[in-house]
């Protein structure tokens, strides 16, 4: 059986796919030339991370396809429902890169709080001939520690982030449409282990509180933070949106960011992708990343033998 694995797929899910039968292929397929790859080549499964779209069209016009799998959380960009209402199987793997999306943040929240993402850029043009000037303009910092950060979605990855930010020793507040309380497990260096009891507030409260807030919902019909919501933050507030383009209204974050509501953002996810707005790359009080939230060595590692321990099961066994 035949898998194309057309985002790529680590080598530790190659090894284990081809130990169990199957004959994996990572030659990366352009869309408009994916139905006639597929129907040339017999595929069985094809594997996608968030670049390659599987539509009904697609899924129609290849009636080999028996499974599609899906690198990562979140799946908008296969039609889930139809898929599967066709007998086919949809897997994803929803735990596997919650860890390092959750690095990605603090990444960014420790970066935006010292003024990393501006001092990278000023240093190098201007670090030799304005050097005091420059120590000046970013000397006043913010420590996370003591800080409130209010985590909107407290799925896996909202819990990640809960477990990062209560090592720091933040206040947590949580929102999420379906949970009501969370038990937090912090497992340390020594095997000693701690839990902590979350129970999610709500929206209008995590806004209102909040000394930095971060996304951690699927793709939405409408906003989740727009000019209304930014309206509601604290003065000052840091914002991360490292879940999905389209959930945070990215015009209303720059209003904020001019008007002084935002301190500073960082986004690793845009709703034009791959092309982002000039106004969004260019602008200093903005921390970017080309949607990286999942892209470790260990969490692709974890992905590639999720993937392929689900593909035996469902194909094989």
């Amino acid at each position: 059986m035949k898998v194309l694995a057309n985002d790529g797929i680590s080598q530790s899910g190659v090894d284990a796919l081809e130990k169990g039968g199957f004959e994996v292929i990572t030659t990366k397929v352009a869309q408009n030339q994916l139905e006639n790859y597929i129907n040339e080549n017999n595929i069985d499964a094809i594997l996608v991370r968030s670049a390659t779209q599987v539509r009904q069209e697609l899924i129609d016009a290849c009636p080999s396809i028996k499974l599609i799998g899906r690198g990562g959380v979140g799946m908008d960009n296969i039609d889930v429902q139809y898929a599967r209402d066709n007998g086919l199987h949809v897997i994803n793997t929803p735990a596997a890169s919650s860890s390092s999306v959750a690095e990605l943040v603090f990444a960014h929240l420790f970066g935006m709080s010292r003024f990393l993402h501006q001092s990278n850029r000023e240093m190098p043009l201007e670090g030799d001939s304005r050097f005091k000037e420059l120590k000046k303009a970013y000397a006043g910092g913010t420590e996370l520690r003591g800080k409130t950060i209010g985590i909107i979605g407290f799925g896996r990855i909202g819990q990640e982030v809960a477990k990062i930010a209560i090592g720091l020793g933040m206040e947590v507040i949580a929102t999420d449409a379906f949970m009501e309380s969370a038990t937090i497990e912090l497992s340390f260096y020594n095997n000693t282990k701690a839990s902590f009891s979350i129970e999610t507030q709500p929206l209008a409260t995590l806004l209102k509180d909040s000394d930095f807030i971060t996304l951690h919902v699927p793709a939405q019909d409408d906003y989740v933070i727009g000019k209304t919501q930014f309206e509601a933050m604290k003065n000052g507030v840091g914002v991360v949106n490292a879940a999905r383009g389209g959930v945070l209204d990215e015009i209303a974050l720059i209003n904020a960011i001019e008007e002084g509501k935002v301190h500073f953002a960082a986004l690793d996810v845009f709703e034009k992708e791959p092309t982002p707005e000039m106004q969004l790359l260019m602008n200093p009080d903005l921390s970017l990343t080309p949607h990286i939230g999942a892209a470790t060595k260990e969490a692709q590692d974890r992905i590639g033998t999720e993937l392929a321990s689900q593909i035996i099961s469902l194909l094989k066994e």
